[in-house]
């Protein structure tokens, strides 16, 4: 593999986000420097500290001391894994940029692929996760249900099964840099942007300890920013709706009228059941769009608020620890 890669040592930054990751992240970085080391470039690792509540501020700070290539961000609080990966982003200077998690699914044994995939000319290599036979059933079933939604109502496509575990080259992360938007989705970001693109199947390792910290309610979170800041079907649904619900109106109207154009207004019962089914049904119908609209109507205003999408409360590289030690 190595002879596939470029000869000169290109810079390459590793961004790997962590939260409460005590108990695996000094291992990951062993795993992640037992493939780096031969590689023949010069390697910067960002560690972003997401608000962690263990000691992994702690486990990070002794990897600055033993590893030169370390550095860590540590942020004031948790803003989540997508505020994380941009700081990340944002710190990271080098001619290719890897972001990845630290629990060990995205195999770091992966990189010297990539690498070689962006030594041919590729602008942004996106790792397809591939799942497991042995892979829960409902994680299956919401992985594919959610990219099957969102690539049929988004105009961006996004790759199913692509996630966080990706390489950008210099031109597309100051690209990515310029698109500061509140809620954001990367992945989604990514492809919106254009850029030469190849996609590297790969199948998720074991988490080296530890579960998952991305529960439901985040995932659930994830897909909304997906849905209502790539797609206004929402809205157009709403619309329709309302399209239908007036010709039904006007059909229904006109049913009514031909009972008295004909003498037959007598026959004419007292609807109070359907009556009442159709006011629920459309009442209801009306809720629902009113409320997408007020979630359209939230997200303008986080957004016009301008607040930052993260808060750095230190950055920590092997160069200011020697300093505050000598």
């Amino acid at each position: 593999m190595a002879s596939e890669l470029v000869p000169h040592p290109s810079q390459v930054a590793i961004v790997i986000p962590v939260f409460n990751e005590e108990t695996v992240v000094a291992a990951f970085h062993q795993r992640l420097r037992a493939v780096i080391d031969p590689l023949p470039y010069s390697f910067s690792i960002y560690y972003i500290n997401d608000g962690s509540t263990d000691g992994t501020q702690v486990v990070l700070e002794a990897l600055v001391e033993s590893d030169s290539r370390v550095t860590v961000v540590e942020l004031s609080r948790n803003f989540g894994h997508q505020a994380a990966l941009t700081a990340g982003l944002d710190q990271a200077e080098a001619e290719w940029v890897i972001s990845m998690d630290g629990d060990g699914e995205h195999p770091p044994e992966l990189i010297p692929e990539m690498l070689a995939l962006a030594a041919q000319g590729y602008e942004v290599v996106l790792a397809q996760r591939q799942e497991p036979q042995q892979a829960g059933w409902f994680k299956r079933w919401t992985s594919e249900a959610f990219y099957r939604l969102i690539n049929r109502i988004a105009s961006t496509p996004i790759p199913p099964g692509v996630s966080d575990f990706r390489l950008l080259q210099r031109r597309a992360v100051a690209a990515l840099r310029q698109m500061r938007e509140y809620h954001r989705f990367l992945r989604g970001m990514v492809g919106w942007m254009g850029f030469r693109t190849v996609i590297l199947p790969y199948t998720p390792a074991p988490r080296l300890g530890g579960h998952s910290h991305y529960s439901l309610q985040k995932m659930l979170r994830l897909a909304f920013n997906a849905i209502f800041s790539f797609s206004l079907v929402p809205l157009y649904i709403g619309i329709s709706l309302g399209g239908v619900f007036l010709l039904l109106a006007l059909l229904e109207a006109l049913y009514v009228l031909s009972f008295w154009l004909t003498g037959r207004q007598a026959s004419l019962a007292p609807g109070w059941s359907s009556l009442m089914f159709v006011l629920l049904f459309v009442g209801g119908s009306l809720m629902i769009m009113l409320g997408i609209i007020g979630l359209y109507v939230g997200y303008i205003f986080q957004e016009v608020k301008e607040r930052p999408i993260y808060l750095i409360r230190q950055v920590i590289s092997h160069s200011q620890s020697s300093r505050q030690n000598s």
